[in-house]
C-alpha cells in the first residue's frame, strides 16, 4: 500500500468472546465447509439483487476508495463517488460518525441502496496493540494468536470496520525485506499455522460472526521473495518454491475460510499478480476452491500500465478483471480504472457474465456481514470495547510469550530487584513509548503504550534507584517514505544531543549501578512497508554505546527491539532478550520478564543471520554439493547463523529423551506417530516448544536437509515430565515435485528429529514402502 503513505502525508499537511477449539499445530486442517450458516439464502439474495442492477451499478462495486475523513477535501471527493454509485467499499477511516455519514449516502442516495464495506489495516491491533506479527509467530502458540486477533477484530468492528487487509502470510528467506515484520518468518509450516490462527481470530467460525471482521490474507503470492529483499522489486521463483514454500500459508488461510485475498504488487516471473489468471483463477479459485473476492493492493490495477502489460487504464481494468481481480484499491482523489468496465462491455471486450462473476462475491460478503439489514455502527459502543481490561491483559500475555531469550550468561536474568541498589537503563529506545508499538499503528486510533523505561520504574518502585541515559540517537532513514509522515513520532522535535558526551555519561551511570539494561535496536519505521535495509548492524552509534558500556565490566542486559536479525552475537553483553515490538503492554511485559515475574518461552521464527551478506538463507536448505561444508561457503567467515531457526532459551532447562516412532514402516497414505519425553530439568517453571523435523533421504527431487512438521508449546513445572505426541501422515510427508509436476508421497527412509530448535540432535527413522 505504498501510495497510502503519499496520500496521507499530503492529507496531514493539508489538514493537520468464546473461541472455537484449535487442532494441534501439527495436524492437518480440513477445508472450511461453509462461508456462513446461510449459504443458499445468501446466494438467492445476491442473484435477486444482480438481476436488478445496471452494468454501471455492478461496475461501481469493483472499487474501494481511500476515505481519508481527516482531510475534508478527500472525503468530499469520495462522497461524490459513493453518491454516484461508483464505490463498493471505503478504507482507512475508523471514525464511526464519518463512516455512518458515508453509509447514509450509499443507502439513501443511490438507486440500489447497497451499503459499503469498510476496510482498514488491522495488522496487530487497532487500539490495543499486540506484538507485531513476527513476534506473535515467535510465541509458537496458535491459540494465543487466534485470541489476539479476535480482540483486534472486536475493536475494529466496534468502530464500523468490516474487513482487514491481514494477515500478511508472506514467507521470506531474506530479513533485509522490511515487511518481514508483518509475517511469520521463513517457514511454511509455522507460517501456515499462524495463517489459520489469524484468519479464525479475525473471522470466527464463519463470515459475519458477531464482533468479527473479514480476513484478507496478503500478498498473493511470493511477495517475500523480492530480489535483494527490496520492497516492490521483481520476483523470480520456481514452481517448486511456489508450491512448497510460498503457497502453503495462503492455502491454509483459504482452508480456514478467509473471505478476501489481496493480490501482490509485483509480477511473478514477469506476470503481475493483479492480472495473473493462472494465479488468481487456476490456483486460487479452481484448485483451492476460494469463494471470496480478490482485491488489488493500492493502485495495483493501474500499475499494470507501469509494469508494461497494459496499454492504458482501460486495458488495465480489462486485464485485471479477466485475470481474476474483483476489486481495485484506489487512492484518495484518484479515479477508478474499474469504472472503465461498462465501456469495455459495450465494446465487446468484456462480457456481462464476466462482470457478474466478479461482483457476486462482493455482494455476498455484504449480505454475510449483515450490512443490508444494519449498515450503521453504534457510535457509543467503541469506547466500551476499547476500554475492556481483558484486552490489555491479553496484550501483556502475548508480549510475554513472544519474547525470545538469545543469551543468558551465568544466569544473569532474571534480575533480583531485592539485591539491587541502583540500575542503569540506557539506549535510544529505552524511553520511546511509540517504538514499542511497531509499524502499522495510527495515532487517530489512540493506541496506548508506555516506554520500557517506565515499565522498569513501575516494576522496581522506590526500592531501586533507576538511572537513565539516552546514550545515542537512531539516525533518520536516508530515504524516508510517506509512511513516516503518518506517524506521530516524526512530529516530535528533540533538542540536539552530543552523542560523544552522552556515551561517556552512560558509561558513568553504568559504573554507578549493579546492572545496566541497554534498550537497543531499530526504530519502528525501519521495519514495515518500504523499509528494507541493506545491513544488520545496529543503526547509528548504538554498537559504540554497547561496547563502551560492556567495557566497564558491569553486567549488561540487552533488550532488543527489531523485526530482523541484528549483528549483536559478538558483543560481550551477558544477556540478550529479543522483544520484537511488543505492543501496548510491552513495557509491563518486558519488566515482568527482566525481573522474573514471567519466564521467556518464545522461539525464533527466523534463522538469526550473522550479517546481511548471508541473506537469503534458511535452515531448510537442500543438500546441494558437499552438504557438510554448508557453513564454509564463504572464505573468510562462517555461513552458520548466530542462532538457528526455532531457538530460544528459558530461565529453566529442558531435556528430551525416549524418542519413539510408532511404526518402522508405513505405506503411502498411512500415518504414524512420533513420541518423545520432555523434562523440565531446571528449578523454575517454564514453557518449552517441542519441535519435530524430518528429512526424506531419497525423492524424485532433492529434499531439504530438515523441515519442520510439528510443534507443541507446553508448560512444565520443575522436574515435570510430559510425553509429547506428533502425527506424521500424508499431509506432512508429501511435497510438490518438479519432476512429477504434481504432489507426491514417495517411498523413502525418513529421518526424524525432535528438540528445542532446528538443530535438534535426538533422532529416529522410519520408512515409507510401496
Amino acid at each position: 500500500m505504498r501510495r497510502l503513505a503519499k496520500t496521507f502525508a499530503v492529507g496531514l499537511m493539508l489538514g493537520c468472546a468464546l473461541l472455537p477449539a484449535i487442532a494441534p499445530a501439527n495436524s492437518s486442517m480440513p477445508a472450511s465447509t461453509a462461508l456462513s450458516p446461510n449459504d443458499a439464502a445468501i446466494d438467492n439474495r445476491v442473484n435477486e439483487l444482480l438481476n436488478r442492477m445496471t452494468i454501471e451499478e455492478k461496475a461501481g462495486q469493483l472499487s474501494v476508495f481511500f476515505y481519508v475523513a481527516q482531510v475534508p477535501a478527500y472525503a468530499d471527493v469520495v462522497n461524490k463517488q459513493i453518491a454516484a454509485g461508483h464505490a463498493g467499499a471505503v478504507l482507512f477511516t475508523t471514525d464511526p460518525a464519518a463512516l455512518n455519514r458515508a453509509q447514509k449516502i450509499a443507502v439513501e442516495q443511490t438507486r440500489m441502496k447497497i451499503p459499503l464495506l469498510v476496510g482498514f489495516d488491522v495488522i496487530h491491533g487497532l487500539h490495543t496493540i499486540f506484538p507485531v506479527p513476527l513476534g506473535l509467530a515467535a510465541t509458537w502458540d496458535p491459540a494465543l494468536v487466534e485470541k489476539s486477533q479476535a480482540v483486534a477484530a472486536a475493536e475494529a468492528r466496534a468502530v464500523g470496520v468490516h474487513w482487514t487487509f491481514a494477515p500478511n502470510v508472506d514467507v521470506t528467506l531474506d530479513p533485509r525485506w522490511g515487511r518481514i515484520v508483518e509475517g511469520a518468518g521463513e517457514d511454511p509450516y509455522l507460517g501456515s499455522a499462524m495463517a489459520r490462527a489469524q484468519v479464525r481470530g479475525f473471522q470466527g467460525s464463519y463470515i459475519g460472526a458477531p464482533n468479527r471482521i473479514i480476513a484478507g490474507p496478503k500478498h498473493f503470492a511470493a511477495y517475500g521473495a523480492s530480489m535483494g529483499g527490496r520492497d516492490y522489486d521483481e520476483v523470480e521463483v520456481s514452481a517448486s518454491q511456489l508450491r512448497n514454500l510460498y503457497f502453503p500459508p495462503f492455502k491454509a488461510a483459504v482452508d480456514a475460510g478467509a473471505g478476501n485475498i489481496m493480490a501482490a504488487y509485483m509480477p511473478i516471473n514477469g506476470v503481475p499478480a493483479a492480472s495473473n489468471r493462472w494465479l488468481l483463477h487456476d490456483v486460487l479459485r479452481r484448485e483451492w476452491g476460494f469463494k471470496g473476492w480478490v482485491t488489488s493492493d493500492n493502485a495495483g490495477v493501474n500499475s499494470l500500465v507501469t509494469h508494461g502489460v497494459a496499454s492504458d487504464s482501460t486495458d488495465a481494468a480489462i486485464k485485471a478483471l479477466q485475470g481474476g481481480t474483483n476489486m481495485e484499491m484506489v487512492s484518495a482523489g484518484q479515479a477508478s480504472d474499474m469504472a472503465k468496465i461498462p465501456a469495455a462491455i459495450a465494446a465487446g471486450k468484456v462480457t456481462s457474465a464476466e462482470l457478474d462473476a466478479m461482483v457476486r462475491p462482493i455482494l455476498a460478503a455484504k449480505f454475510r456481514m449483515g450490512l443490508f439489514d444494519n449498515p450503521y455502527v453504534n457510535e457509543a459502543h467503541a469506547a466500551k470495547v476499547w476500554t475492556d481490561p481483558a484486552n490489555a491483559t491479553a496484550a501483556r500475555i502475548a508480549a510475554e510469550r513472544s519474547a525470545v531469550l538469545l543469551r543468558n550468561t551465568n544466569r544473569l536474568l532474571p534480575i533480583d530487584a531485592g539485591k539491587l541498589r541502583s540500575l542503569a537503563v540506557i539506549g535510544p529506545l529505552a524511553d520511546s513509548a511509540r517504538d514499542v508499538l511497531g509499524s502499522w499503528i495510527f495515532s487517530f486510533n489512540k493506541p496506548s503504550s508506555n516506554s520500557i523505561l517506565s515499565g522498569i520504574r513501575s516494576k522496581v518502585g522506590g526500592q531501586v534507584k533507576v538511572l537513565y541515559s539516552e546514550g545515542v540517537r537512531i539516525p533518520p532513514r536516508l530515504h524516508p517514505s510517506g509512511f513516516d509522515m503518518m506517524d506521530a513520532r516524526t512530529q516530535v522535535r528533540k533538542p540536539p544531543l552530543d552523542e560523544t558526551a552522552e556515551i561517556a555519561r552512560a558509561v558513568e551511570l553504568a559504573k554507578q549501578s549493579e546492572v545496566a539494561i541497554l534498550v537497543l535496536g531499530e526504530a519502528q519505521n525501519q521495519s514495515g512497508e518500504n523499509a528494507s535495509r541493506s545491513s544488520f548492524e545496529l543503526p547509528g552509534r548504538q554498537r559504540e554505546l554497547l561496547d563502551a558500556v560492556t567495557a566497564t565490566g558491569k553486567p549488561v542486559v540487552v533488550v532488543l527491539m527489531s523485526a530482523r536479525p541484528l549483528s549483536i552475537q559478538d558483543s560481550k553483553a551477558g544477556a540478550i532478550l529479543d522483544i520484537w515490538y511488543p505492543g501496548s503492554q510491552g513495557a509491563a511485559a518486558t519488566a515482568n520478564l527482566l525481573f522474573g515475574d514471567a519466564t521467556p518461552g518464545g522461539k525464533l521464527p527466523i534463522s538469526w543471520l550473522r550479517s546481511a551478506s548471508q541473506a537469503p538463507m534458511t535452515y531448510a536448505r537442500l543438500p546441494s554439493f558437499a552438504p557438510k561444508d554448508a557453513f564454509k561457503r564463504y572464505q573468510e567467515v562462517s555461513n552458520e547463523p548466530a542462532w538457528p531457526f526455532g531457538f530460544g532459551l528459558s530461565y529453566t532447562s529442558f531435556g528430551y529423551s525416549d524418542l519413539k516412532v510408532a511404526s518402522s514402516a508405513i505405506k503411502p497414505g498411512e500415518s504414524t506417530t512420533v513420541t518423545v519425553i520432555v523434562t523440565n530439568t531446571g528449578r523454575r517453571a517454564g514453557d518449552e516448544v517441542a519441535q519435530l523435523y524430518i528429512h526424506q533421504r531419497v525423492g524424485s527431487t532433492s529434499r531439504p536437509m530438515r523441515e519442520l512438521k510439528g510443534f507443541q508449546r507446553i508448560a512444565l513445572k520443575p522436574g515435570e515430565k510430559r510425553k509429547v505426541t506428533f502425527k506424521l501422515g500424508p499431509d506432512e510427508l508429501r511435497y510438490w515435485s518438479a519432476a512429477a509436476k504434481d504432489w507426491v508421497q514417495e517411498p523413502s527412509v525418513f529421518d526424524v528429529w525432535v528438540g528445542g530448535d532446528s538443530a535438534a540432535a535426538l533422532a529416529g527413522t522410519f520408512e515409507v514402502r510401496p
